[in-house]
């Protein structure tokens, strides 16, 4: 079944094509070949020649680097794929981050109301550093705010916006649903899953890492079909947060008719 998910993966990705082509010709070739003279000598040959020039002329192709620049990257690369790409025909979004102002812009969640939860089976989780842990409020900032010079807002003001603004998509009326919740320390990364269940399923983790912007961040771009092992590791990952994390009490209601 890895196989067949490989090979799936592969023509999903126009990658391999031409060597997936002259395998299944050879094949279809040896078979007939079984049953007696089906197949003139001449078309025999052809297929087998053809299918060693294949096997030269992926011989002479540059090796790739071990990761990829399709796993590996910084935030640049959203500058020729926008973040709002991401949630196009998906029904599962899941998100951690310390504040996810860089990603539940106004944009972004607009995209996320009028795409993922208009349908019924739609959720959006997230999960934000809880703002009542002082200590871890204060750690994260020398992490984040202090090595980042670009930096236009700090942790605790973006944090209260984008929870303000959670609050808001909650109440949204949309078929699909918002929940999120806190977590009481930054364990040093972000995180963006998109359909997880799926074989389609997508992770892209930052690296938060110490005295560096954040556009330098490394960013590792994960797929379940090509990845399986550290996608579902990053998966767990979210789960344990997300099982963990302080669900966010709905604000108290006055009287009837205050």
């Amino acid at each position: 079944m890895r196989f067949v998910r490989r090979i799936k993966a592969d023509v999903r990705a126009r990658k391999n094509l031409e060597a997936y082509t002259m395998a299944l010709i050879v094949a279809a070739v040896a078979v007939v070949s079984v049953v007696g003279d089906a197949v003139p000598e001449d078309v025999r040959w052809a297929a087998v020649l053809a299918g060693v020039g294949v096997l030269l002329y992926r011989a002479t192709l540059p090796e790739q680097e071990r990761g990829g620049r399709d796993v590996l990257g910084d935030r640049t690369d959203f500058d020729q794929t926008p973040v709002t790409k991401l949630f196009e025909g998906v029904r599962d979004v899941r998100i951690f981050a310390p504040s996810a102002a860089n990603l539940l812009t106004a944009q972004v969640c607009e995209t996320l109301r009028t795409g993922v939860l208009r349908h019924p089976e739609a959720t959006v989780r997230v999960v934000l550093l809880d703002p009542g842990e002082e200590t871890a409020i204060r750690i994260a900032c020398r992490q984040l705010d202090e090595s980042d010079a670009h930096r236009t807002q700090t942790l605790p003001v973006a944090l209260t916006a984008v929870l303000e603004r959670l609050a808001s998509m909650k109440g949204w009326k949309t078929r699909g649903k918002v929940e999120y919740r806190l977590f009481p320390y930054n364990p040093g990364f972000s995180l963006v899953l998109t359909d997880p269940e799926a074989w389609q399923g997508r992770a892209i983790v930052e690296m938060h890492g110490a005295g560096q912007s954040t556009f330098a961040r490394m960013h590792v771009d994960l797929i379940r079909e090509r990845h399986e092992r550290w996608y579902a590791y990053w998966v767990g990952q979210f789960d344990y947060l997300w099982e963990t994390a302080r669900p966010v009490e709905p604000p108290a209601r006055g009287p009837e008719g205050a």
